[in-house]
């Protein structure tokens, strides 16, 4: 189970490695080669010395052009060590596998992006004995995916979209299509991608959104992490001690997406919603309001 959002943003790449090379290509234009296949390979890098060095995730991708080592780092914030230990990752993995080593670096923070762009160099201001250029993903080259159809076409893309945007403004568009696009994939890779997706959000209001709607197309509640936010509704629905503490708390989802959505809410739609204790009727109306354009939609049929 992945338990936060470093984890997620470079694990993913071991849920799908294309996504990797296709950042690469279609990302970062870097005419990286067609690859004929890719597999993760052990991360730990550490020698005979008591000195722990592990990378975030390491993949072994075979091109028609040779063999290349994928080094993935899921980077939260500056960090001046980095100048160090990217430097030893390429050598000792250029040397224990002599395939030619590509750092790849992943970050939701625009200031780290930049900070992680900036060249290595070791020597003399004329004349550097090493020079390392990680490849940066981040907010600012990640493409917004806010379209379902475009979503549809490349799920993994819009989950590193929705992962490396959760926090910007964009953030319920990209989410919205995502959870469409969900539909279309198997529900085991759907529901991995919703675990990587509800790691990765920080800010509160769209983490909760993101629940909710996979609450509504029911995939998240097919992944362990479904069982902690189960137990926390356990917890609330035992302190409260009624049936309507739970179609209260259905009821505040519904109006919550419709609100997230930014569509305005009549008090006779409001009040309809909330005087409502039938959990299968709200649970339907829960699945509408994530498609309706207008809030009386969701009673088109009744």
């Amino acid at each position: 189970m992945v338990g936060s959002s470093h984890e997620a943003l470079h694990r993913i790449f071991q849920k799908d490695p294309t996504l990797l090379t296709k950042a690469l290509q279609k990302v970062l234009h870097v005419p990286f080669p067609e690859t004929r296949e890719i597999a993760a390979l052990n991360v730990d890098l550490t020698e005979i010395e008591p000195v722990e060095h592990r990378v975030d995730t390491l993949l072994r991708a075979e091109t028609d052009e040779g063999t290349y080592l994928l080094v993935v780092e899921s980077q939260g914030k500056v960090d001046e060590r980095k100048r160090g230990s990217w430097p030893y990752y390429l050598s000792y993995l250029y040397e224990k596998y002599r395939c030619e080593p590509v750092l790849i670096v992943i970050t939701q923070s625009s200031t780290t992006a930049k900070w992680a762009s900036r060249p290595i160099r070791f020597g003399f201001r004329d004349w550097h004995s090493l020079t390392v250029r990680p490849l940066v993903l981040g907010p600012d080259n990640v493409p917004v995916i806010t379209d379902e159809r475009q979503a549809e076409k490349d799920v993994p893309l819009a989950v590193l979209s929705a992962m490396t945007h959760g926090r910007g403004p964009q953030a319920p568009a990209i989410l919205e299509s995502l959870a469409a696009a969900l539909r279309t994939i198997d529900p085991e890779s759907a529901a991995v991608f919703v675990q990587f997706v509800d790691s990765c959000l920080a800010d509160p209001q769209a983490k909760q959104m993101w629940r909710d709607l996979m609450t509504a197309i029911q995939y998240f509640w097919r992944h362990p992490l479904a069982e902690q936010v189960r137990e926390e509704g356990r917890e609330q629905g035992r302190a409260e001690g009624r049936e309507e503490g739970r179609a209260e708390a259905k009821a505040e989802m519904v109006l919550h997406i419709l609100g997230w959505r930014e569509l305005p809410v009549p008090d006779a739609v409001r009040e309809r919603i909330q005087s409502c204790t039938d959990l299968n009727q709200l649970e339907t109306w829960a699945q509408r309001a994530i498609h309706v354009k207008d809030p009386t939609e969701l009673f088109a049929t009744e």
